[in-house]
């Protein structure tokens, strides 16, 4: 069997243009990713057709832009299926400018996981429902250097959002992840038993496991916490079924449960530290940067680890595990529940300015123009 993989991309070189009169410069740092992402989102612009562009973008304050899942299904948007090859590399191009080299890959890894799934589930090369190229690129508002304007990248476990502002992304999430399969291995003994494909051993995907990270630093951080701790942080003895924000257009929790850091060892901070930036490190180096200074301005020992389900890695028929870092600005949810704990969704929501609404009501406040 051949596998085609189409994923490249190229990164646009930065052009910098002196502030107004009267403007405040943005940092350096600040000043590349907003001139990266808007040049790249623009070439990627000029490159579509009318009707591909037509297709591409809407206003602002249309409600598509808060119309997120991450399950497989038609969406808005231009898919990497209606374009180009050139056009297919500029659009990659854009994800580059809002992602670390980690979250990139992470992104890339998931696309091609459709051709997994295509395997493992026994579907023809060219069925749709399993599809690499149903990953589609959607610009909100008119980018340019004076009003907001967003961009979203979404397809089956996958959805990214991106709100920039006058030399700044003022928003990043919310932020959505996901693996299946978990561990691709051709193993008879695995409680999926879909890794008992003998079509998995040609793969070249063999022996990936995308959210190796996300699992092994929390599995670390629960081991190292003694009986207390424990206490505090397992709120159910059984798994959430999903991630229990699921796609709603605003993420909250009804309380915050769990340990918090400030109640943590040294060692213990570490760890938690560590799975922390695990998240955090997806994103483009400034981004990461802004995302936590923002933790620390609210105070990191506020940060809770909540645990739910299973205490070892182990797959199997009923096993699964969920756990959530929960702050005061921050919600983050992994669950691992689906096809024997071999099946992952991840969350970053900012439970203060998701998609970037409070921002954007903030910046309509004080300036002149008409409100989108």
């Amino acid at each position: 069997m051949k596998y085609i993989f189409l994923f490249c991309s190229c990164l646009l070189a930065s052009q910098f243009t002196l502030p107004a009169i009267g403007q405040v410069a943005p940092s350096p740092a600040q000043k590349r990713v907003k001139d990266e992402m808007l040049d790249a989102v623009m070439a990627f612009m000029t490159k579509l057709t009318p009707e591909q562009k037509k297709q591409a973008t809407y206003p602002l304050n249309d409600e598509e832009r808060f119309n997120w899942h991450f399950v497989p299904r038609e969406r808005k948007g231009l898919p990497l299926k209606q374009m180009t090859k050139e056009q297919q590399s500029a659009a990659m191009a854009m994800l580059k400018t809002g992602l670390s080299q980690q979250g990139y890959d992470k992104v890339t890894s998931i696309m091609d996981n459709e051709n997994v799934l295509r395997v493992i589930d026994n579907r023809p090369p060219n069925d749709t429902y399993r599809d690499p190229e149903n990953y589609s690129f959607t610009i909100f508002g008119n980018p340019d250097n004076k009003d907001p304007w967003s961009w979203r990248i979404e397809g089956h476990h996958l959805s990214l959002h991106f709100l920039s502002q006058t030399g700044k992304v003022i928003a990043q999430t919310p932020t959505f992840f996901g693996t299946n399969p978990a561990i691709l291995a051709f193993d008879s003994s695995m409680a999926d038993k879909r890794m008992q494909n003998p079509r998995i051993v040609d793969l070249p995907q063999k022996g990936r496991q995308i959210m190796r990270q996300e699992t092994d630093k929390a599995f670390a951080l629960l081991k190292s916490l003694n009986q207390d701790q424990l206490k505090q942080a397992i709120v159910n003895a059984v798994a959430y079924p999903e991630i229990v924000t699921s796609n709603k257009r605003k993420a909250s929790m009804e309380r915050m449960d769990g340990v918090k850091m400030a109640d943590m060892k040294p060692e213990q901070r570490t760890l938690f530290m560590d799975l922390l930036q695990v998240y955090l490190k997806n994103y483009h180096v400034t981004l990461a940067k802004q995302q936590l200074d923002k933790l620390k301005k609210t105070g990191l020992d506020e940060l809770r680890f909540a645990w739910a389900g299973d205490l070892t890695p182990e797959l199997g028929e009923g096993k699964g595990w969920y756990y959530r870092i929960h702050g005061p600005t921050i919600l983050i949810e992994y669950d691992n529940t689906q096809t024997n704990a071999n099946h992952i969704h991840t969350v970053v929501r900012d439970l203060t300015n998701d998609f970037g609404e409070d921002l954007l009501q903030e910046h309509y406040k004080n300036v002149t123009h008409d409100k989108p």
